[in-house]
């Protein structure tokens, strides 16, 4: 056999014209130039040099919360709308609101009114979720005529930001640097802020972040300080936050803190006296993730005003302002940008933001100004004070609040001193009003209910095409993060092919450069010289080399299919075999250098193996489909490695593939037992697991085996699908391979 190496190492040329009519067809089609140079081997065939790894981005290292994270403003108003949905739709998922969760009732308790002469204060708790309690205090004007503006107000990390009140010579020291104005009224920040407020008309609502001031049902530790893994509640029934149970289905510390973003808006919103088209956020720091957060996702916030948190710097350093899925290819200015045109306000200091007014803000006004809004963004510089929301920023936000409400009061608008009220004063919970059981088992309670009313909502969408079209399949998209629609550019590196001396097939060995990405799958095609413009893409745990029996040459049941006329093409998928120097198999996956064990530091930023692995499927199907008229394509996995991955890009290859036989060897994201397993996906359990991923876009014929118990989730599915054939691959598994070629070459 002779064998030719391609690529920039060659040494003698060949033309296309040198190789067999079927390979120079495919040359043709997709390598219209190319070199080669005669090598000689017995094993299977490579496309690179054995040591040698294909110069692919994703060896590089992975980004963390401490990376560069630039907007690129849209080129137009309808790339915006599409962009903006996805991104928004990613900050849903990753939440875990996708669909949101059920609304219970609030059951709301207002007691404890203090009154003051132009303002009064009220203790309020009511229940995001049935025994899941929000507390804080509400803050109106001791004179309400009709309808009056409503601001939420966020506190960031702050101990007991609600209730403390700082030292007398702390305050001293701010007044001195200028970031407090009054001795009395500058011991509480949020309490000036609410005050003022208060003053100028609106109701005001400021509730405590999970683990602060009254809200101990989670403690502070485990919602801002988780640190390390806790096997006991890394159990298959009633697990808790952070384990890779919790992450699997979407369940997170900033998920809770953002529905209860959510249930605050609604509460607000419950108030007759607040008007729902003047309604306004706020917060510093964390309470600035929070507020950019809800901003982004629900239509009823008009005002937005983030303090020193926007940036492209870092990102948001805690446990409860990072979730898996949620910054991968955005970050938190794009996060802002979701909210225009609506008036935003934002600040700086001296901390991660202070560059903001060079990188971040310019791109945020250019979009403003193609969406026809300029004037709308405000960036109020502040790098001279620290990180904090000081007497000078919040003076800002009056102003802000008060042009675009149209309060009517003289601009600047400069707050007044005032009495602060102590801890006892504030404190929701008293003996008639005693606080409610919090702990493990109540950690373990709330997420069981979360998840049963998930699965609930996802098998009703399930059970409809419109739901799978609405629900299930855009989830699908955001956990794989890429659909073959925005694949990229792609072509075809060939570095080696084989003409064979006898059999009637040859081999064309390369890598498929995803242009657009910089990855690079690597491929081996098998080539009959009786091609029938049918390709299958066959995929092992071994990689292409899974295709090759230990004497070299193609398995028999691969020859079957070349001897009918079908194209055999086998993939390296990242970190599969050329993608390996010592061929060995990952078992752990990549971790970020942030030390503490939650899944979010690494898989907030980064995709997982898994859906990189569906990337590199996509990849090679966008190569197949290419050409005037290209090849009907099959798909084959027969492991519970490559089951599930096919499964995941058949759902998100919008019918590019014709005929697919999958075993998924009965696997179950849910039993996945570590966050850096290589089969772990953040929300592969949430979304009915790999049934959904096999019903959520049925398509074209599939022969599958799967657990015989989750059938009817699947037939459903294919059943309301004109053209879309279901058949069950009932053999052995020592008689699949078999089973699957026959059926394969049964097909019209």
């Amino acid at each position: 056999m002779a064998h030719w190496r391609l690529g920039g190492r060659a040494t003698r040329t060949y033309g296309a014209r040198m190789m067999k009519p079927a390979l120079r067809g495919l040359v043709g089609v997709f390598c219209p130039l190319f070199l080669a140079v005669f090598t000689s081997t017995a094993a299977p065939p490579r496309a690179l040099r054995p040591g040698e790894l294909p110069r692919d981005s994703r060896f590089q290292p992975l980004k963390d919360l401490d990376g560069y994270f630039p907007f690129t403003p849209p080129a137009s108003k309808e790339a915006w709308e599409r962009r903006a949905a996805q991104v928004r739709r990613r900050i849903l998922v990753s939440q875990g609101l996708w669909p949101l969760p059920t609304k219970a009732p609030l059951n709301a308790v207002i007691h404890g009114r203090i009154e003051r002469d132009e303002y009064t204060v009220e203790k309020v708790y009511f229940e995001s979720a049935p025994g899941f309690f929000v507390t804080g205090n509400l803050y109106r004007p001791r004179r309400i005529h009709g309808k009056v503006p409503g601001v939420l107000f966020a506190h960031g990390h702050w101990q007991d930001a609600r209730l403390a009140l700082a030292s007398e010579d702390e305050v001293r020291e701010e007044i001195a640097t200028g970031q407090e104005r009054f001795e009395q009224g500058g011991r509480s920040r949020f309490q000036a802020m609410c005050v003022q407020l208060a003053r100028m008309g609106c109701v005001v609502w400021q509730w405590d972040m999970l683990g602060n001031s009254d809200a101990q049902q989670l403690s502070s530790q485990l919602v801002h300080g988780f640190a390390k893994q806790r096997p006991e509640m890394a159990t298959a029934e009633d697990w808790g936050l952070f384990s890779p149970q919790a992450e699997l289905h979407l369940q997170s510390a900033m998920g809770l803190q953002t529905w209860n973003s959510i249930r605050s808006l609604d509460f607000l919103l419950s108030l007759p006296e607040v008007d729902p088209e003047r309604v306004a956020m706020t917060g510093a720091s964390g309470g600035g993730t929070q507020t950019m957060i809800l901003a982004a996702i629900d239509d009823r916030v008009k005002l937005s005003f983030p303090a020193v948190m926007v940036s492209t710097a870092m990102q948001g350093g805690c446990t409860c302002e990072n979730a898996c899925l949620l910054r991968v290819d955005t970050g938190n200015v794009e996060f802002a940008a979701l909210f225009a045109p609506k008036p935003q306000g934002m600040t700086t200091a001296n901390d991660w933001t202070k560059e903001m007014a060079t990188k971040g803000f310019p791109e945020l006004k250019q979009l403003y100004t193609l969406l026809g809004a300029p004037d709308r963004v405000m960036l109020h510089r502040g790098e001279h004070f620290p990180h904090n929301y000081n007497a000078v920023s919040r003076s800002a936000f009056y102003g802000w609040l008060n042009r675009h409400f149209r309060l009517g009061f003289k601009a600047p608008v400069i707050e007044r001193d005032y009495a602060p009220l102590g801890r006892e004063q504030l404190t929701v919970w008293n003996d008639q009003h005693p606080a409610p059981p919090g702990g493990p088992e109540f950690e373990r309670r709330l997420l069981r209910l979360w998840h049963e009313d998930s699965q609930e909502q996802l098998r009703e969408a399930a059970a409809s095409a419109a739901g799978r079209r609405e629900i299930l399949a855009p989830a699908i998209e955001t956990l794989i993060g890429r659909t073959l629609a925005d694949v990229g550019e792609v072509v075809f590196n060939m570095t080696q092919t084989t003409i064979t001396g006898s059999a009637p097939w040859s081999y064309m060995s390369g890598l498929v450069i995803n242009q657009t990405r910089d990855e690079r799958p690597v491929i081996t095609l098998i080539t009959p010289t009786n091609r029938i413009g049918r390709t299958v893409l066959w995929l092992t745990r071994d990689g292409k080399a899974g295709l090759f029996g230990e004497d070299g040459q193609p398995l028999p049941v691969v020859q079957q299919l070349l001897r009918a006329g079908v194209t055999v093409c086998g993939a390296d998928l990242f970190l599969q075999g050329e993608f390996l120097t010592n061929g060995v198999p990952v078992t752990e996956t990549r971790r970020v250098k942030n030390p503490r064990e939650a899944a979010a530091y690494t898989f907030g930023y980064n995709h997982t193996l898994f859906a990189q692995r569906v990337h590199d499927v996509l990849t090679v199907l966008a190569f197949l489909g290419k050409g005037d008229k290209p090849d009907r394509i099959s798909a084959v996995a027969l492991d519970a490695e490559t089951g599930p991955i096919l499964a995941a890009a058949r759902a998100v290859s919008g019918g590019a593939v014709a005929d697919a036989v999958i075993d998924t060897g009965g696997f179950r994201f849910a039993e996945v037992t570590a966050i850096h397993s290589p089969a772990f996906l953040p929300g592969g359990a949430k979304y009915l697991d790999v049934p959904g991923l096999l019903a959520a876009a049925p398509s074209g014929n599939l022969l599958l085996a799967d657990r015989a118990a989750d059938r009817g989730l699947i037939e459903r599915a294919f059943g309301d699908t004109p053209g879309a054939t279901l058949v069950w691959l009932e053999a052995e598994p020592n008689q699949r391979l078999a089973r699957a070629v026959e059926w394969l070459l049964k097909l019209p």
